[in-house]
């Protein structure tokens, strides 16, 4: 059997290379570290030095009420699982408006951080091309549709996320959550839910749903995440 320390340094330039704008070739990278780690039983916090072990904790510029979007801060809370992550809400007193953050070991965070951006915007891009708001409606249509997609979204990219680690069974230990992020979200309380899935106009949840199991976070897109109302008077 190779040595653990030569293991742990391929292991490392596979996470480097998983880090590479060609979404092949970072994906590959990927794949073949998470395939490694389970092999060997090791957690990616073994894989990198020391000083990309950092736990960060911030917020990524994504913003959302109970009313408005309120199923960004459930995909966020699905994406950063899946890369070993944890999801956090921060608000200021008094006010509805909540930003979305993450925790994580500095690699960890940076992919978890774009692709969860990433998938924001296709959600974003998708209701823009497929939902129309029809002054004629009843107010809150436009923005229920919108929900109602999102959060179709959510369901199809956890499903997605399910039936890979069902392939890949034995990547069981490598998609745990450090202890040291755990640790490091002690000071903010027990988790909580944030906003109400509704079963209304399920044509748009479903296409959601269709949408989020397709979801590949190797084709990337540049810049920040868009915002977008869906108040507004429809």
């Amino acid at each position: 059997m190779a040595k653990v320390s030569t293991i742990r340094e391929k292991i490392a330039h596979l996470l480097a290379l998983a880090e590479s704008p060609e979404p092949e070739e970072a994906k590959a990278a990927m794949l073949r570290a998470r395939e490694l780690m389970a092999k060997y039983k090791l957690r990616p916090e073994e894989c990198v030095d020391a000083e990309n072990t950092k736990v960060i904790r911030e917020t990524v510029g994504v913003t959302c009420t109970a009313m408005t979007n309120p199923w960004a801060c459930a995909l966020s809370a699905v994406i950063a699982e899946h890369y070993c992550c944890q999801a956090y809400r921060s608000r200021m007193p008094g006010r509805k408006v909540v930003t979305v953050g993450l925790v994580g070991l500095e690699d960890d965070f940076e992919i978890a951080k774009r692709i969860f951006l990433y998938a924001y915007d296709c959600v974003i891009s998708a209701i823009k091309q497929s939902i129309t708001c029809d002054p004629r409606a009843e107010r809150g249509t436009y923005r229920e549709k919108c929900n109602a997609y999102g959060w179709g979204f959510v369901a199809g990219v956890e499903a997605a996320f399910r039936d890979q680690e069902e392939e890949h069974k034995d990547w069981g230990l490598v998609l745990v959550v450090p202890q040291a992020v755990t640790d490091s979200m002690a000071d903010m309380g027990k988790k909580t839910t944030f906003g109400t899935i509704k079963n209304n106009h399920a044509d748009c949840g479903a296409a959601g749903f269709e949408e989020g199991r397709k979801f590949d976070p190797t084709r990337r897109v540049a810049g920040g995440s868009e915002q977008m109302a869906l108040g507004g008077g429809c």
